[in-house]
């Protein structure tokens, strides 16, 4: 069995986090092997970035982290209070766990940013949310990483990504990882989700 623990900061975007539960969801049941995907907070309950209210599984002092095989971390938005716990010390120390087990870490849109804070991102080549002006990807830069406008980035274990409508792709290629392509191509298949153009893939957000 292969375990993810899915860190929630306060503020996230719900989207975002559903990419990991319905595609590794979707692998437990029809996949090649056993998957368990535990969302794990600082609190609980958690606000989501609409709106919303989350209760995570556990709270991270409830956890194990030499228990799980990946981390992933869906983004959100500074005005929902996202930043406050993805640049905590306790979120910092959870990445920087998995990062010193060589373990894969997966991060969808602005989560890139906790990666940088927590300092795992220094001469790796990433990805952010980036738009008109650039101030996602000065950040990104100043924590040392390499940007690269392209919507999913992989480098070394580490993924990223520009944006929640990146998120299933996100997933999947942590499944990948996980397990294997042709499981992944299964549960692609299986959930009736279009593979991406290149064209897609390699589109930058900003012209």
């Amino acid at each position: 069995m292969k375990r993810i623990l899915l860190l929630l900061a306060d503020g996230f975007e719900l989207l975002e986090a559903a990419a990991f539960t319905d595609v590794f969801g979707w692998a437990d049941i029809d996949g090649e092997e056993k998957i368990e995907l535990v969302s794990v907070g600082l609190r609980s309950p958690l606000k989501c970035t609409f709106g919303f209210s989350a209760i995570p599984d556990k709270v991270l002092h409830e956890v194990d982290l030499t228990e799980f095989d990946a981390l992933a971390i869906p983004g959100g938005f500074d005005g929902a209070g996202f930043y406050e716990d993805a640049y905590s010390v306790e979120f910092s120390d959870v990445i920087q766990f998995f990062e010193s087990q060589n373990k894969p870490i997966a991060s969808v849109c602005v989560a890139s940013l906790a990666l940088g804070h927590a300092g795992v991102l220094k001469n790796r080549q990433a990805t952010v949310y980036h738009q008109v002006g650039g101030k996602r990807k000065q950040q990104l830069e100043a924590f040392g990483a390499r940007f690269v406008d392209k919507a999913v980035v992989a480098d070394d274990g580490l993924i990223s990504s520009t944006g929640p409508g990146t998120g299933v792709e996100v997933a999947l290629q942590l499944l990948s990882d996980l397990t294997s392509e042709k499981n992944t191509s299964h549960i692609r298949q299986l959930m009736r989700l279009p593979k991406p153009s290149q064209q897609w893939s390699n589109q930058a957000q900003v012209a």
